[in-house]
């Protein structure tokens, strides 16, 4: 048991798919450190975004409120102080609370420097608005508490990693909560490139390919190798940041969270690399350590990212505001009977007007039609776009939506997704059917399968 209350170290990458890591059938042995890390601790087996773009899903995670609720709906919205953030509520609570890495909730003109009013009640800080556009691979700048520029040596990844060690080095005298968040696996902006350390892009070009992206393409043959290189040398750096607990007798009393923000479909789903309901997009790594989370096993429930705050609260004896939108997952841990959700619930934007559920089974998602994702957070109108089994079809080659052998399947999702969006606090919207359609060589459903939804 912790002498205190827990630290929390909260690592965040950007745009790392699930199916990079061995836990989840990667066979490249790309993540050694995280692999451990979820069969020791806790393994968020289905974890999910609940918005698919960078500033949105930050926001989600920073405020426990989804994106239309705490108004980053899209990029280039600023979060601004309107919803408390995890660093007011572990600040309120006697922690010390830094910030280091990728921001970008700040101004959206200003890529550097972030005022310290749009912060989020970090108390450190260490961190680049758009840290995309003020470094790269090797030349990393960042901006700390006085706005000064930082220019700190080595690979982007070990920089940030060795901020991270001095701040908690230096941060040993009362609980902290740090939040570290990397540029990495994201490409570099200006070249669309995905800049891995030298000499490994080489060790996984022409390597395993997902099968969503052997059949498919995209940018996978070009940008894949770089892109592993670049996981893999996150999770070198997870290794380190363990080792630096370890070695500071912090490791079994610091809470330790790994994820992402979104994954990446290598454009093959639209002309970039996310924004879409498919699970390349929408699913993620998740792992927990620490105090509280030791042995909680695979957890195959439907969990999302606005599950994350109020479960750091909740295990860190912190009460958990009402107003947050997602929900611990300590019962689910301690085995304690509780109504979990059957589905989770994504908004997208940018690409769309987007909104979708993912069942254990079934995916089914909805586009405004002729409405930009960047006009506006929602609509009044939608029309049915995926309907994808992910029983029979778990790279989503199939889209069933429209079949008539799939019409009251797709009715009774429809009423799930717009229960849903009113729990989020949206307005009801009008969901037009897709087109109808004969089977092509599909089967019809049994009833129970309908049901069963």
């Amino acid at each position: 048991m912790p002498k205190r209350q827990p630290n929390v170290l909260f690592i965040l990458t950007d745009q790392q798919r699930w199916d990079t890591t061995g836990v989840h059938g990667n066979p490249l042995d790309l993540t050694p450190n995280f692999d451990r890390m979820a069969r020791e601790g806790t393994h968020l087996y289905k974890m999910f975004t609940c918005q698919p773009v960078c500033a949105p899903a930050r926001a989600c995670l920073q405020t426990g409120l989804y994106a239309t609720a705490n108004g980053v709906w899209r990029n280039g919205l600023a979060l601004g102080r309107s919803h408390p953030t995890l660093a007011d509520h572990f600040g309120a609570a006697g922690y010390a609370t830094g910030y280091i890495g990728k921001w970008h909730l700040g101004d959206p003109a200003v890529a550097e420097a972030v005022e310290e009013q749009d912060r989020g009640g970090y108390q450190y800080w260490l961190a680049s608005n758009a840290l995309e556009f003020t470094s790269d691979a090797y030349q990393t700048t960042m901006y700390d508490n006085a706005n000064q520029a930082v220019r700190l040596p080595g690979y982007r990844v070990d920089a940030l990693t060795d901020a991270a060690i001095r701040y908690i080095d230096q941060h040993q005298a009362q609980p902290f909560y740090l939040f570290v968040s990397y540029l990495e696996p994201h490409f570099q902006n200006r070249r669309d490139h995905y800049p891995a350390p030298e000499g490994y892009e080489e060790r996984y070009t022409g390597r395993w390919l997902p099968p969503d992206l052997a059949a498919l393409g995209g940018s996978s043959a070009q940008h894949l190798g770089g892109y592993y290189g670049m996981v893999k040398r996150l999770d070198e750096a997870l290794g380190r940041l363990l080792d630096a607990l370890r070695s500071l007798d912090l490791l079994e009393d610091t809470i330790v969270v790994f994820t992402t923000d979104h994954g990446n479909h290598f454009k093959t789903r639209n002309s970039e690399y996310k924004r879409s309901c498919h699970e390349s997009s929408v699913r993620i790594p998740c792992a927990i350590g620490g105090p509280g989370f030791e042995a909680g096993g695979q957890q195959r429930a439907l969990t999302s990212l606005l599950d994350l705050p109020p479960t750091l609260l909740d295990a860190a004896g912190i009460p958990v505001p009402p107003a947050m939108q997602g929900r611990s997952i300590l019962p689910l841990i301690r085995h304690e009977k509780v109504d979990w959700n059957e589905e989770v619930y994504i908004q997208i934007s940018e690409a769309q007007v987007g909104r979708a559920i993912r069942t254990r089974r079934w995916k089914y998602s909805v586009r405004a039609e002729g409405l930009g994702g960047s006009e506006q957070p929602g609509a009044d109108v939608y029309a049915e776009d995926c309907l994808y089994d992910l029983d029979a079809d778990p790279y989503e080659m199939n889209n069933l939506a429209g079949l008539l052998s799939h019409r009251a399947l797709a009715d009774r999702l429809r009423e799930r997704l717009l229960a849903r969006m009113l729990r989020a606090g949206e307005a009801a919207p009008v969901i037009v059917p897709a087109p109808e359609r004969l089977p092509n060589s599909q089967r019809f459903l049994f009833p129970e399968e309908v049901e069963e939804v």
